[in-house]
């Protein structure tokens, strides 16, 4: 399935792609981008967003985003065949040209711009990775937790300030700036 825009008499369409009999599905009120790919065995809730030059790719393995998962542009989410799915929780934002692969993302979790999570991670509620960061094979985010560097590690506790503000403002303003591509 291929759904289509027009703008200005040019169609522009994102890639929908049915492979190995599975089509992705996605819940009501979700934006996806004119550019954006998604195949496979991909399922995401409501109000999701799926931004410019993003890859949502079930082709190997099953991918499933909760409800208000925002995947910013150029980010890629994959899995490993027959080894890893990827599972994506409730108001998670995942950063422009981030890596989530094969790895359990639980809710309200920040993954910052260019962050790469690697096959069998585990990121616990209220945390963020921070931008840049390679989160290595099967590390564990500790609820709560803020990692970073290259192999990430755990450099400080989410204050309630960041909990409260960052994490949950992102994830909503996301809503916000979908809502001004839908017609």
């Amino acid at each position: 399935m291929i759904i289509s825009f027009v703008f200005h008499r040019l169609i522009v369409m994102a890639i929908i792609k049915e492979v190995r009999g599975f089509s992705p599905k996605w819940g009501a009120d979700c934006f996806i981008a004119e550019n954006a790919t998604i195949v496979g065995n991909t399922i995401m809730g409501n109000n999701c967003s799926v931004w410019f030059n993003a890859v949502i790719r079930g082709d190997v393995n099953s991918i499933r985003l909760g409800d208000r998962v925002n995947v910013q542009d150029g980010a890629v989410i994959h899995c490993t065949f027959e080894g890893a799915d990827t599972q994506i929780g409730n108001d998670v934002s995942i950063g422009h040209n981030a890596i989530v692969h094969g790895c359990k993302v639980h809710d309200k979790v920040l993954i910052g711009m260019g962050a790469i999570v690697m096959d069998h991670c585990e990121i616990e509620s209220h945390s963020i990775i921070a931008a840049g960061s390679v989160l290595t094979q099967n590390t564990k985010v500790e609820a709560g937790s803020i990692y970073a560097g290259i192999p990430a590690k755990k450099i400080a506790d989410v204050s309630e300030e960041l909990k409260n503000g960052e994490i949950e403002r992102i994830a909503k303003n996301y809503m916000k700036y979908s809502s001004w591509f839908k017609d």
